[in-house]
């Protein structure tokens, strides 16, 4: 056993040149005063490691251990064992000659001594919020990494999402239970939206022994994880709480893309081609298409419309789920409501459409349609992850694990520029990513489909100003166009040219 109050990601800092920094003023005024202040490191050059909390932060004098994969079959034959102390994963790739090296995130993956044995460690796993594929698989590989890399024998799972940790019995989980859970959609553990009551569920991990939580679920779940993590930290308890993020939409920030999301364009791909078959099927047919995304809003599509009946014969529109809500009858009264987890509850825009289309034209009387309206939102949720994804929910699981034995807490894993690394909860929930129409991928997009963007002067100005203004968020804080929508061909209210 080897004792050390150190922090392993501050050894090696100085003979480097890099300075520890208490935090940047952005993001010390950013921070809420019971929270705690984001560590930053700052190197030559420009360099900036938004570092993740650890153990030897807030607990002095803890033990460390020699990491039992260097006698794990598994990695005889692994000429590396461990991450280097000092490995990195930058968030922008792409940088001028001149220009800083920028925003940083610790890179993922086994260190040479941990902070935990194996007969001490009592792991929790919870779901919360909507379903996604991947789910089992994720729980699958957290119960076999923890297992069969650390040799960890205690792994519970929390039924029924937060809520579960002080109002449900849990279920013990073993490889043999989870072997075959991968195969199915869903989560075994079962899930719910809200219930989240942070000192309810700290009192309940204290209570239990439980010193390593593994959460999985969308932006609103990850700060349900970061009130658990300040809590656990107040307390000054020996507890790993990491965060695995999931979202069907695709729309949280930093991270290259959300497991599942292969999985359901693949699936989303399905209900597109469908309605085309249906569009083409009959004289002037129109498919309308609903799926998982953001929103924006008309113009010129009845003419359009009628432009490609005229032209194709048939036509297919995808939009996203949030898509015109403004426009929606009634919207008014709903636009302020939300479901438990603080997700704004959104109209079924996709009957809306269909139903104003249907009416237009037949005001018109010049131009008869059949449309045929296909929301396969609830299919896609529930259906068992690809071979894409399972790969993917393996990384961030066994990436998960790595970092909660070697005492880091308070972080996100997930693929940065093709690389696992460890993300401060505040980066993953500062804000969403928001489908950007007036970048290169939109243009792509357009090109793609041959549709015309619909924006007129006033939005095309309202565009320019967002794009500028997620553009100018400083180090590296750049948004993504990566809703499902957007991948699927389209990602809003804009039909295809099909």
């Amino acid at each position: 056993m080897d004792s050390s109050s150190s922090s392993p990601n501050n050894n090696n800092h100085h003979k480097l040149g890099f300075q520890p920094a208490r935090s940047r003023s952005r993001l010390a005024m950013a921070s809420p005063a019971n929270t705690s202040e984001p560590k930053i490191v700052t190197g030559t050059a420009g360099y900036i490691l938004e570092d993740v909390p650890h153990f030897t932060d807030y607990i002095p004098n803890l033990p460390t251990y020699p990491n039992p994969l260097q006698d794990n079959p598994a990695y005889s034959v692994v000429k590396q064992y461990f991450v280097h102390v000092d490995d990195s994963v930058p968030q922008k790739v792409v940088v001028h000659k001149d220009g800083a090296r920028g925003v940083h995130f610790r890179r993922a993956g086994p260190r040479q001594k941990v902070y935990f044995e194996a007969d001490e460690v009592q792991a929790a796993i919870v779901t919360c919020g909507g379903l996604c594929p991947g789910l089992n698989t994720v729980i699958r590989e957290l119960v076999c990494g923890l297992h069969h890399m650390y040799g960890v024998k205690k792994v519970l799972g929390i039924n029924g999402g937060y809520r579960g940790f002080y109002a449900r019995n849990t279920i013990t989980l073993t490889p043999k239970s989870v072997n075959d859970i991968h195969k199915r959609g869903g989560t075994v553990l079962g899930t719910s939206r809200g219930g989240h009551d942070t000192k309810k569920i700290v009192d309940s991990i204290q209570d239990r022994g439980i010193n390593q939580v593994y959460i999985i679920g969308g932006d609103g779940t990850q700060k349900g994880a970061s009130a658990i993590f300040e809590e656990v930290r107040k307390r000054g308890l020996k507890v790993s709480v990491v965060g695995i993020p999931k979202t069907i939409d695709n729309d949280i920030p930093v991270i290259d893309k959300s497991f599942g999301f292969d999985t359901a364009v693949e699936e989303a791909q399905r209900a597109i081609n469908a309605a085309h078959v249906e569009a083409e099927s009959v004289e002037n047919g129109i498919g309308v298409v609903k799926l998982m995304g953001r929103n924006s809003g008309p113009g010129g599509l009845y003419e359009y419309i009628e432009k490609r009946l005229k032209e194709n014969g048939h036509m297919v529109i995808v939009i996203a789920e949030g898509a015109g809500q403004e426009l929606v009858s009634e919207s008014v009264q709903s636009m302020s409501k939300q479901d438990a987890s603080g997700n704004k509850l959104f109209q079924d825009v996709g009957l809306w459409i269909s139903q104003k289309i249907r009416d237009h034209f037949a005001a018109q009387k010049t131009l008869p349609i059949t449309l045929k309206y296909i929301d396969p939102t609830y299919m896609i949720r529930a259906i068992p992850s690809n071979a894409s994804d399972n790969v993917y929910c393996t990384l961030l699981a066994q990436s998960a694990v790595h970092g909660a034995m070697a005492g880091y807490t308070g972080y996100t894993s997930g693929l940065v520029n093709g690389r696992q690394t460890y993300i401060p909860f505040y980066r993953i929930t500062e804000r969403q990513n928001h489908v950007v129409i007036t970048d290169r991928m939109w243009a792509r997009l357009l090109s793609s489909t041959n549709q015309p963007s619909f924006l007129d002067a006033k939005g095309d100005n309202e565009e320019k100003e967002e794009e500028e203004a997620l553009n100018q968020l400083p180090d590296g804080h750049c948004a993504k166009d990566t809703s499902l929508a957007s991948k699927e061909i389209n990602s809003s209210i804009y039909p295809t040219a099909c």
